[in-house]
C-alpha cells in the first residue's frame, strides 16, 4: 500500500480515516433568514448582469416577497447607484445592517460603508472573497425570501467563494448577442455544471433596439442566439432584453424600481415555479 496522501478524493481505499468532503458553506448570523439565493453571473463584463440583478429583484419585490440584493462586485459595484442609494450602512456590535430600497429592498454594498464611494477598492482577491462571506454572514438579513448575489464577470476568486460558501439554489446567465460570447456563456455554464448549481435562465441583453417611429427591430450586435444557446446547453428559460435609452434613464437616475418588469416576467414566473416544487 503506497503511502497516504490525506487526499481522500483522489484513493481507492477504504480505509478508517477516510473522510467526507469538507464543505465550505459559511453559515448565517443566528438573527438571519433568507431562503432562496439566485447568483447572477456572466463570462464577461460589460453585458448587463447589474441591471439584470436589480430588474429581477425588483419584479419579484413587486410580487409580493421580500427580496434582498448583495453585491459582490466589490471592485465594480454598480447596484447602490441603480437603486438611487445614498445613505451608508449602520453596524451594531453584532452585525451590520443592509440599506433599504424605496421599495422595500435589502441591498449591501461596498460602496454603502466606504467613506467615499468614487474610493478605489485596491485589494487582493483573497480579501475581496472575505468581503463577499462577510457581506453573507455579518448582515442582519432580514426574512428574505429571494436574495440575488451580483457576481463579478468571469470564474474567478469571487465566483467561486460565493459558490462554495453561500448555499446557491441557481444561477442566471447575462450575455449579448456576439458570437464570441457563445464561448464565453459556456464558461459559466460549465462552472455552475461543476459546483453542482442549477442554470435557472439565460438572458441575452442589447439583443436588439426597436424603433420607436415604425416599431421594426435592429439587431445592433448581430443577430440573436440566446435560443440556439439556451437549448445547446439545456437552459429551459431563456430572455432577450432590448436598447432601451429610457431604461438606461432611469437606472442611471437611481429608479430600477420604476422599469416595468414584464420583460423579465417569464424569468421571474420559472424563478416562482421553482420555489414552489
Amino acid at each position: 500500500m503506497s503511502e497516504c496522501t490525506h487526499d481522500c478524493s483522489s484513493c481507492s481505499q477504504n480505509c478508517g480515516e477516510r473522510t467526507e468532503p469538507q464543505s465550505f458553506l459559511k453559515e448565517l448570523n443566528p438573527y438571519s433568514r433568507v431562503d432562496k439565493v439566485i447568483g447572477v453571473v456572466s463570462g464577461k463584463g460589460g453585458v448587463g448582469k447589474s441591471l439584470v440583478t436589480s430588474l429581477l429583484a425588483s419584479e419579484m419585490q413587486r410580487r409580493g416577497h421580500r427580496c434582498a440584493v448583495l453585491d459582490a462586485d466589490i471592485t465594480g459595484p454598480s447596484i447602490p447607484k441603480s437603486f438611487g442609494i445614498t445613505a451608508k450602512a449602520m453596524g451594531t456590535d453584532e452585525f451590520l445592517l443592509p440599506v433599504t430600497t424605496h421599495s422595500g429592498i435589502q441591498v449591501m454594498s461596498i460602496n454603502l460603508i466606504l467613506e467615499n464611494e468614487t474610493e478605489p477598492v485596491v485589494w487582493r482577491g483573497p480579501v475581496i472573497a472575505g468581503a463577499v462571506t462577510q457581506f453573507w454572514s455579518d448582515v442582519l438579513w432580514q426574512d428574505v425570501d429571494y436574495m440575488f448575489v451580483d457576481l463579478p464577470p468571469g470564474t474567478g476568486d469571487v465566483p467561486l467563494t460565493v459558490f462554495q460558501s453561500l448555499p446557491i439554489d441557481g444561477v442566471v446567465i447575462v450575455t449579448t448577442p456576439q458570437d464570441l460570447v457563445g464561448m464565453i456563456v459556456a464558461k459559466a455554464v460549465r462552472m455552475a455544471e461543476m459546483m453542482n448549481v442549477p442554470v435557472l435562465g439565460l438572458v441575452e441583453n442589447m439583443s436588439y433596439f426597436k424603433c420607436p417611429d415604425c416599431g421594426k427591430e435592429h439587431a445592433v450586435f448581430g443577430e440573436s442566439r440566446v435560443e440556439a444557446v439556451g437549448k445547446e446547453f439545456g437552459i429551459e428559460h431563456f430572455t432577450r432584453l432590448p436598447i432601451d435609452p429610457v431604461v438606461a434613464a432611469m437606472v442611471d437616475a437611481g429608479e430600477v424600481e420604476s422599469v416595468p418588469g414584464d420583460q423579465l416576467a417569464g424569468l421571474a414566473d420559472y424563478i416562482e415555479k421553482g420555489q414552489k416544487e
